[in-house]
């Protein structure tokens, strides 16, 4: 495991090492999934192991992140952050591979072909049918 491809901030360290602890789980993984209003949206599910393909990274505080194999070309370079404006808190995800995100902040988008981003266009095509499988 190394901590060089996806970043995480302090507060965010805390807040995932917390949830963590309160699901009993051992590993967060990071994932994608198509969505309806600027391409792609990330998903996070709490999990005791990790699945064989999956690329895994060990932070501080015991915190292991996961990767599928699927989503990796998309999501490498990712920064995670934890932004707390007035009572409400929110994950952000900073992604060096997307070219525009939705107004909302919810979904972002990448340009390019897939093919040119190290993403297997039959896995981007699966996405949305295999969302609710992880």
């Amino acid at each position: 495991m190394n901590s060089s491809a996806i970043a995480i901030t302090d507060n965010a360290l805390t807040h995932i090492a917390r949830q963590l602890e309160l699901t009993q789980s051992q590993f967060l993984r990071l994932g994608l999934k198509q969505s309806g209003c600027n391409g792609f949206m990330y998903t996070l599910d709490f999990l005791e192991a990790p699945e064989q393909d999956d690329l895994c990274f060990e932070f501080e505080a015991d915190v292991k992140v996961c990767v599928a194999a699927v989503d990796q070309g998309m999501i490498l370079g990712t920064e995670i952050d934890m932004i707390t404006e007035g009572l409400n808190s929110a994950m952000v995800f900073k992604n060096p591979n997307a070219t525009s995100y939705c107004g909302c902040g919810e979904s972002f988008a990448v340009g390019g072909a897939p093919e040119e981003l190290g993403i297997d266009s039959q896995a981007v095509a699966d996405l949305a049918t295999n969302a609710g499988d992880h």
